[in-house]
């Protein structure tokens, strides 16, 4: 199926995305089939959709497995690619567009909110907590839209999990992470990463945040697109992890979870 900047400026604004809004996009763009124009098309329909007063965030990913005390991530914010798509890769090389420091969970950032989200990102001890443009987006009342991918993709369900300190989640020990910023000025920053070792089944909140209205789902040419109220989704999955830990972990690996809370107790 082909689609057009209209056809896609049209689905969005059904799915409930407006003039003002803020907006964390994750995306596939071969999930639409073919778009006339690529990943700039995609990217100028939803500036579109949230005008000049709206702010669109991206993720633009770099951390590995990998990453940690033994080998430590070197980020450069003008070169380091992401490995989050081809619309996050076209999106930071926008020139109207700024991205944070913090060495794997960067995020490119066009629009008024730019440096209200990117702030400090690189002093978050955590990727994605409270000093983190993923907390910080929901703290405006901002939006998740996931485009042609599903909750797997959804970065902002580490942010409960480091808001519930969910034993599985992060590193134990900090990385001294080399960064190096927009003017070729080389520092580091020592902090925690991401733990890789536990899989998810983060697709597991889909049905409930549609229950809830928490999310509304639509469609644009072969797309399935999912618009998501970022506050109120922590809010209900903080509750789910502070009930359960284990909430968000696939069944297989919850025995291990639950050995390491054993031994963090002894």
């Amino acid at each position: 199926m082909n689609v057009d900047l209209g056809t896609i400026v049209e689905s969005l604004k059904l799915l409930g995305l407006k003039k003002g809004d803020t907006v964390l996009v994750h995306s596939s763009l071969s999930s639409f089939g073919y778009v006339e124009g690529g990943a700039k098309t995609v990217i100028e329909a939803i500036i579109n959709c949230v005008g000049e007063e709206g702010t669109v965030v991206v993720p633009t990913l770099t951390g590995k497995r990998e990453d940690g005390p033994d080998n430590s991530p070197i980020f450069d914010v003008r070169n380091t690619p992401c490995w989050t798509g081809r619309i996050p890769n076209e999106f930071m090389k926008d020139l109207r567009a700024k991205r944070s420091l913090h060495p794997t969970h960067s995020v490119s950032v066009i629009g008024p909110l730019t440096d209200f989200l990117i702030k400090d990102h690189e002093n978050s001890i955590t990727p994605c907590g409270k000093k983190s443009p993923y907390y910080r987006l929901a703290e405006k009342g901002g939006y998740i839209l996931l485009i042609g991918v599903n909750q797997e993709s959804n970065t902002t369900l580490h942010t409960v999990e480091e808001l519930a300190k969910v034993p599985y989640h992060m590193q134990k020990v900090p990385t001294n992470c080399v960064i190096i910023d927009y003017d070729g000025n080389r520092f580091t920053r020592n902090l925690y990463l991401h733990d890789w070792g536990t899989p998810r089944n983060f697709q597991i909140i889909d049905n409930d945040l549609e229950k809830f209205k928490i999310m509304r789902k639509g469609k644009c040419g072969n797309s399935t697109l999912r618009l998501i109220n970022s506050s109120d989704m922590i809010d209900y999955v903080l509750k789910k992890l502070n009930d359960n830990s284990e909430y968000l972990v696939k069944n297989e690996n919850k025995d291990k979870i639950l050995n390491q809370v054993q031994n963090n107790n002894l």
